[in-house]
């Protein structure tokens, strides 16, 4: 239940749902097994039906938006599938690795937004988004593949870098998370299947279901945020964090 809450609570916004995960779970003394990596990975389908309900209607109702979110997703889908299996070894349930991607994330995003101030966004809704911003985005959103750097700060900076406004980059990083997150979960059952057992089910639907509640209670009030405020205090907290945990490791 707590992974649950925690995953809908950050899967969308840019602090990193995966690196959360990891370090509740190491404050949780949760081993880093494969069925935990896995069940970090499988709950996080809850969150992607929350956006799914919230969003059904634009999805069907705007369609012109499907072409930009499928080119988004091809680099992120195809530099995911090339690096799964060195990111699930080497680097998804590494503390370091999480704390280390949260800090530089958090520089990184200060910097970004003190640039931006300076220019006003050219697409401002969902249906201007053209095939090459999109294609951007997803090249963007594929660096989240490292634990920590966070899928939702990936896809958001790059919308905005390349002319979105912060709600139409927002809420594009909300569509395109349903493609990429069901991409993971699927491939990644696929590959830990051996790890897999029927004990294993009613904590991932518990799971499942905390972060479908949280998630849809987040985007809603998110989505009210963005529209009057920056995302500095997210890279602010991304860095506080990092430098917290960083102690943490390291006593």
């Amino acid at each position: 239940i707590i992974l649950g809450i925690v995953e809908g609570i950050t899967e969308f916004l840019p602090i990193s749902s995966t690196g959360h995960m990891i370090l509740v779970g190491t404050l949780l003394r949760i081993p880093q097994t494969e069925s935990a990596k896995t069940f970090e990975i499988v709950i996080q389908l809850g969150a992607i039906m929350a956006v799914a309900f919230l969003y059904i209607k634009t999805l069907l109702t705007k369609r012109v938006i499907w072409l930009p979110l499928m080119a988004a997703f091809i680099p992120t889908g195809i530099i995911g599938f090339i690096a799964y299996k060195f990111v699930k070894q080497f680097l998804l349930g590494n503390p370091m690795v999480t704390v280390i991607a949260l800090g530089l994330g958090g520089i990184a995003f200060y910097a970004i937004e003190q640039v931006l101030k300076r220019h006003s966004p050219k697409t401002t809704t969902l249906e201007k988004i053209t095939i090459p911003q999109a294609i951007y985005i997803g090249v963007g959103q594929s660096i989240s593949i490292i634990p920590g750097v966070s899928r939702a700060a990936a896809s958001i900076c790059t919308g905005m870098l390349t002319g979105l406004s912060r709600k139409t980059a927002v809420e594009f990083s909300f569509l395109l998370a349903i493609p990429t997150m069901i991409a993971a979960s699927v491939l990644d059952i696929m590959k830990s299947k051996p790890f897999i057992d029927s004990a294993q089910v009613f904590p991932v639907v518990i799971g499942t279901l905390a972060a479908f509640v949280t998630a849809t209670i987040t985007v809603k009030l998110f989505l009210k945020y963005v529209q009057h405020h920056t995302f500095l205090p997210f890279a602010i907290y991304r860095i506080l964090l990092a430098i917290g945990f960083w102690f943490f490791l390291l006593r």
